[in-house]
């Protein structure tokens, strides 16, 4: 399962970053790593972005970007 599949509410934990380049490797500086719990707090009302709590602090990122990240549901 994909980041981008969760709906708001649902909590889950990342696997994998399977984004590479400069955007694979910020989102792993942001707090993206394999372990991290993360809610899905909300999203804009034209989909995008997509608004996740993590590690203490928000963070707001593209569908597109998240479809790069695997995650299990708690």
């Amino acid at each position: 399962m994909t980041l981008n599949e969760l709906k708001p509410g649902q909590e889950c934990r990342v696997v994998k970053v399977n984004v590479g380049g400069v955007t694979g490797q910020r989102l792993l500086d942001m707090g993206l790593v394999p372990g991290t719990q993360i809610k899905i707090v909300r999203n804009a009302p034209l989909v995008d972005p997509v608004d996740l709590q993590l590690r203490g602090y928000h963070l707001s990122m593209r569908h597109s970007e998240a479809r790069g990240v695997e995650v299990i549901l708690l």
